[in-house]
């Protein structure tokens, strides 16, 4: 899922610190349930890429996030939004309305090299 952080108003960003989510100084964050990241070898602090999977053969990627334990479901990640717009494909929206479907972006993790 994509998120904003307190310091944005739609995609203009007016800072680097987010206060909801004691995160200071960047938005180049993964933030992960300690299950998974457990289960992938994964401790906070690492860099992993996210990468594009809408099983479209699309090439989209997100290079070296910071993975941020943080309460949100398993299976789920979070990373912030416009940055992360990148990762969707343009025909991933909702059906009815036709807005990006930020809030259901298929990713594969990969820890950096």
């Amino acid at each position: 899922m994509t998120l904003r952080s307190n310091d944005q108003f739609n995609t203009t960003v007016y800072g680097y610190h987010d206060r909801f989510r004691g995160v200071k100084g960047t938005r180049d964050i993964v933030f992960m349930n300690r299950s998974d990241m457990l289960r992938m070898g994964l401790t906070d602090g690492d860099d992993v890429d996210l990468v594009g999977d809408a099983g479209d053969n699309g090439d989209r990627r997100f290079n070296k996030l910071r993975v941020v334990e943080y309460s949100i479901p398993e299976g789920c990640v979070g990373a912030y939004y416009p940055e992360c717009n990148l990762l969707m494909p343009v025909a991933h929206h909702a059906r009815e309305s036709h807005v990006p479907a930020a809030k259901s972006v298929p990713v594969r993790i990969e820890k950096t090299r």
